[in-house]
């Protein structure tokens, strides 16, 4: 198998782009890494194409490992052919070597390997060779034995049987026919264990669709069903065109003797062995693409809520929104250092309204807030309306922000969280945690378990090391793309860096602590841990403003300083003048990258790139992102009529839509065919978590909490 090739063809890259990659790879390397500083050595390739790259180089790699050890066990059995061993190499697939290896396989005792050991293969052959002008249980009586428990013909026929059942079974091209079959022409069918009760899986009662044409939001929701035990699931193949393919094949001669009986033992090994297992195969596979791409759709989302743009230099109240234990408040100040923290009791069941707006209106004043960030949760509706009342009656303008609170009660009662604020309660640490999301949504959002952050569907329901894998990955391109301040950030925040270990980001946190903030990068190789390779992934990712050397503060890698400084007196700056506004016009300086680059001793892109840091140093790339809606009054559900036009922000993309937040608490849905007026495959082509988009109401019904929107402008 050449591997090479593969991936070549599978990515539509150069075979050098392929071996540089895997070299690199092999090497150490992390992904953020290679994107950014090595785009010479791989031809630019970005971090997705990276990612897919370094998925499927280690899918091929075990491929390759299994079918080398399938090909040793078989040929220690004695039984390895020049074909056999041409079809395991050849093999695109782990279910095909899977396939070609189940005759040599080593199984618990089965009906046919019984009938083997009482001497009936012999029987099988006869029936198989489809020769004998004998009657069957002619044949039969030679093989009677008492002492080996074939004591009628009837005993013997049902051995041989058996054994020809196995044997079909046991077919990798019969399989792999019978899979593809099922698969082009077969359904998938629910329907409902106790139809006159309601559910949420109502739609899926009594439903069937191709398994070509299943989407995969389908799969996840059939199968969690099943799983609640309201939804029977089965695969319906069309049986008489597998039938009649496994009659072709095994029966090759017309003959009376033997022709009835091996429909039977087609019909016996389709039904007892083969479909059972195709079926297992099938919605496993149906089940791993759904998750494949549910996952991809979780990554997109999860990496806009992380892009999206801190609101700085604002004092915030985080207000974590509960009734019978009231609402948890706390006093952000603009560095995220908590200042004040309070319960209120505005909620039902003590509706202490005026006594809560009397302690906010005085937190205000005490430290000058200008932002209420309230969380999504339980009596978030409520608490809403008592702060759009109280902002009325207040003389400095103060807005307030909806913010998405999924996964702050995972972190409030996490170790992380205990660490951080020992002596807090969860709800203090709930509300902190929802007013730094809005000061800088990366760096609190990175202390909390990806998958609790809620921006998929059925993220339970999905292979949870795979999603763990690929949120991680999301979380780590995410944070080297915007970049980290090195002597402010947390160790969460630092062990997604490139190269960073969760013990070196303690060790980076505790260097900080006993020495002061770092003057230079080449400080981080005193901190224990952090070797040569460390540093070479990690040191371009972290910034030092006002330290002892200017390009510290930006993308540009200190491999590259000698050549930086160089490229500066060229072009006629000196490093003492760069600071955070940059040179503006470095760029347009530069009229020959080409010849330019070869002076340096440095490649092209590289050149580029730090052209453009020292452009804009430090760039956060987030400032293009859209900045979330600031509300000073709210709508209710009964205020909208079909017709309005709203702005809004999408809290979630799923596969038929997009969740949209318009300020009246319950989301409203644009379904897929609302979304544009052109034909769209799929929601992400047109919307993004964090996007404001402008929606036009469709319907309401409030008995059901649903709203539909539109976004088409027609």
């Amino acid at each position: 198998m050449d591997i090479i090739k593969i991936l070549q063809d599978e990515l539509g890259i150069r075979k050098n782009q392929v071996e540089t990659t895997i070299k690199l790879i092999d090497e150490g390397n992390t992904i953020p890494f290679i994107a950014r500083y090595r785009k010479e050595m791989t031809g630019a390739l970005d971090d997705e194409t990276l990612r897919t790259f370094h998925e499927r180089l280690m899918y091929l790699r075990n491929l390759q490992d299994r079918k080398e050890a399938v090909i040793k066990n078989i040929e220690g059995q004695g039984k390895l052919t020049d074909q056999l061993k041409k079809e395991i190499e050849e093999a695109v697939t782990l279910v095909s070597v899977e396939d070609l290896y189940r005759p040599y396989k080593q199984k618990k005792r089965t009906r046919g390997m019984i009938a083997k050991e009482k001497g009936l293969e012999p029987l099988a052959n006869i029936v198989l060779l489809q020769m004998t002008e004998n009657p069957l249980e002619k044949e039969a009586k030679d093989f009677l034995d008492e002492e080996k428990g074939v004591e009628t013909v009837e005993d013997a026929l049902n051995g041989a049987r058996d054994i020809i059942a196995e044997n079909i079974s046991d077919n990798a091209k019969y399989r792999t026919y019978i899979r593809k079959t099922t698969w082009e022409h077969g359904k998938i069918i629910s329907v409902a264990k106790k139809p006159e009760e309601s559910s949420v899986f109502d739609m899926y009662y009594d439903f069937e669709e191709p398994i070509r044409k299943i989407a995969g939001y389908r799969i996840l929701a059939i199968n969690r069903g099943e799983k609640k035990g309201i939804l029977t699931v089965k695969i319906e193949p069309d049986q008489q065109k597998i039938a009649a393919y496994l009659a072709n094949q095994v029966i090759t001669k017309k003959n009376p003797n033997t022709t009835k009986f091996l429909l039977e033992a087609i019909e016996d090994s389709y039904k007892r062995l083969i479909a059972p297992s195709i079926e297992r195969d099938i919605r496993s596979e149906l089940t791993e693409h759904a998750g494949t791409e549910a996952i991809k759709v979780f990554g997109k989302n999860l990496e806009q809520l992380l892009m999206q743009p801190p609101i700085a230099g604002q004092t915030v109240l985080g207000w974590d929104p509960a009734f019978r234990t009231g609402c948890k408040l706390a006093v952000v100040d603009p560095t995220g250092k908590v200042l004040d923290t309070v319960v209120i009791y505005p909620t039902a069941p003590q509706n202490k309204v005026e006594e809560a707006k009397k302690t906010v209106k005085a937190l205000i004043k005490k430290y000058g807030i200008t932002l209420i960030s309230i969380g999504n949760g339980t009596a978030s509706r409520e608490s809403e309306q008592i702060v759009v009342d109280m902002l009325k009656e207040l003389d400095s303008p103060v807005q307030y922000v909806i913010t998405n609170e999924a996964g702050a009660s995972v972190y409030s009662a996490s170790k992380l969280a205990t660490e951080e604020f020992p002596n807090f309660d969860v709800g203090q640490r709930s509300a902190t945690s929802i007013a730094r999301r809005v000061q800088d949504p990366l760096a609190e959002l990175v202390k909390i378990e990806p998958k609790a952050i809620g921006v998929g569907q059925y993220q339970h329901d999905m292979n949870q090391k795979q999603l763990s894998e690929a949120l991680s990955g999301v979380v780590e391109a995410t944070v080297n793309k915007v970049g980290v301040d090195l002597n402010t950030a947390s160790a969460s925040l630092l062990e997604y860096v490139s190269g960073v270990s969760k013990a070196v980001a303690k060790n980076i946190v505790t260097y900080r602590e006993e020495n002061g903030r770092f003057l230079n990068r080449r400080q981080l190789l005193k901190v224990s841990k952090l070797g040569s390779k460390a540093f070479e992934q990690c040191a371009g990712f972290l910034r030092i403003s006002g330290g002892d050397q200017p390009l510290d503060a930006t993308g540009v890698h200190p491999e590259t300083y000698k050549e930086t400084k160089h490229l500066l007196e060229t072009l006629g700056y000196t490093l003492e003048e760069l600071s955070s506004e940059g040179f503006r016009e470095i760029g347009k300086k530069v009229t020959d990258y080409k010849k330019l680059a070869k002076e340096l001793g440095i490649g092209e892109i590289t050149l580029q790139d730090i052209v453009k840091e020292l452009e804009k140093p430090g760039r956060d790339p987030r400032e293009d992102m859209p900045k979330p809606i600031l509300r000073s009054d709210v709508l209710e559900m009964s205020d909208l009529k079909p017709g309005m036009k709203l702005k809004g922000t999408v809290r979630n993309v799923i596969d038929f839509g997009a969740f949209v937040d318009i300020g009246v608490h319950q989301d409203g849905l644009v379904h897929i065919s609302q979304l544009s007026d052109k034909f769209i495959k799929h929601p992400l082509e047109v919307v993004s978590v964090g996007d404001i988009v402008d929606v036009t109401v469709l319907s309401v019904d409030e008995n059901k909490k649903r709203i539909q929107l539109s976004m088409k402008e027609k």
